[in-house]
């Protein structure tokens, strides 16, 4: 493609070639209601009151690639960068008030009018500062099991350009909170509202139509290919089991995972991959109800007795279907498959995952994600690194 020539462009147009990113802030504000998943959201906690809302507000730093570079061209609209957020859920002793810090991207799903669009945004990180479950000084919190949560929320906003530099932004969006099973209990906190805010870019550009791009956005050429990434991932998690006739018991201890996937993807577009993926995982929890010594069950957990399961028993591997969305830093991989090779119920089952990349060099990636069991039941944080090869510009 033909180099932009500086001097065909207007004295803004110059000014944005000339720099590498566009710098923005922004500011939002989001009322939720919380899903009674749990009875201590139902009114059984020390409060005796129902906790069905929270508020937070957030304060976002982000950048988007300017048109001088070939990212820039290729995801004009692309925003990615670090939000922290204040939550708040109208009960201190409990659950306190959380503070998130996340890393988070938006971009244009399609143009309404010159000045406005649809619009998602993702956030992913961790939140801080829960009062956890404890027997004595907590003891109807059975929801929250650990003072650091993973924090996902995704929206979908109107953006509304009110000005050259600054955007109107509201929609609605879902927010989830969990530990992974890193600990115990972990039932999450799932919340759905509304959000509103403002973003302000600091640039001299004037950002080009939405339905007749400026030549700052002129299409870069993109060539189909498979793409081949090849990761390595670990955890730790803790187990319960379901004896039967008996109330849960924790099993002592902590239980390491490694896994492998081998995930050949096609590269449709600069938005979309997609493939099949070989999926090996080792968790050495596995089927451990299998091997309770001498079927006996005490009350105190910390009696509980068990053999390490066989390594048949803890091994599972399986194929599933991926598909990516592919942008600027990170893409967001999203797969559901079925163990083939597998002993025990805790294996034998449909799993789904949910994976965040992100790119450190053209080849390398940090792999960060969680697995589902049956659309339901969460098994694993999954936090490790990738290479991609044949990767392609």
């Amino acid at each position: 493609m033909a180099a932009l020539s500086v001097a065909s462009l207007s004295a803004s147009e110059a000014d944005t070639v000339s720099r590498k990113v566009i710098h923005m802030l922004g500011a939002d504000f989001r009322p939720s209601y919380v899903f009674p998943t749990h009875d201590f959201f139902r009114g059984d906690n020390m409060a005796g009151r129902k906790i069905s809302n929270t508020f937070s507000g957030h304060l976002k730093y982000g950048f988007k690639f300017s048109p001088a570079t070939e990212t820039g061209r290729r995801y004009p609209y692309a925003v990615q960068g670090i939000g922290v957020a204040y939550n708040t859920f109208g009960n201190v002793t409990e659950v306190s008030n959380p503070l998130a810090v996340y890393v988070f991207q938006t971009s244009r799903i399609a143009n309404i009018t010159p000045c406005l669009s649809f619009d998602y945004e993702w956030n992913f990180g961790a939140s801080f500062g829960w009062k956890k479950f404890d027997d004595i000084s907590n003891p109807q919190n059975r929801v929250v099991g650990s003072k650091i949560n993973a924090y996902i929320n995704l929206g979908f906003l109107l953006d509304w350009r009110i000005t050259p530099h600054t955007h109107l932004r509201t929609g609605v969006g879902v927010s989830h909170y969990s530990n992974g099973n890193t600990r115990y209990p972990n039932s999450g906190v799932n919340t759905v509202g509304a959000s509103v805010g403002v973003t302000h870019f600091f640039c001299n550009e004037q950002e080009p139509n939405r339905t007749q791009p400026s030549a700052l956005y002129l299409k870069v050429p993109f060539g189909k290919h498979i793409s081949y990434d090849l990761i390595v991932y670990g955890a730790t998690r803790k187990k319960g089991i379901w004896p039967e006739g008996e109330n849960p018991l924790m099993v002592p201890g902590s239980f390491g995972i490694i896994g492998l996937n081998f995930n050949p993807l096609y590269n449709f577009n600069k938005h979309f991959r997609a493939g099949v993926s070989l999926d090996f995982q080792y968790d050495e929890s596995a089927n451990i109800m299998k091997y309770v010594a001498n079927d006996y069950i005490p009350s105190n957990p910390e009696e509980l007795k068990f053999y390490r399961p066989a390594f048949k028993e803890s091994f599972s591997a399986g194929l599933s279907v991926r598909a990516e969305i592919v942008m600027p830093i990170f893409s967001i991989n999203l797969g559901i498959g079925k163990n083939f090779f597998c002993r025990g119920d805790d294996t034998n089952a449909f799993y789904q995952t949910f994976v965040l990349k992100t790119d450190i060099t053209k080849n390398f990636f940090i792999h960060t994600g969680y697995q589902l069991y049956d659309f339901r039941y969460p098994n694993n944080l999954m936090v490790g690194l990738g290479v991609r090869f044949n990767a392609k510009r």
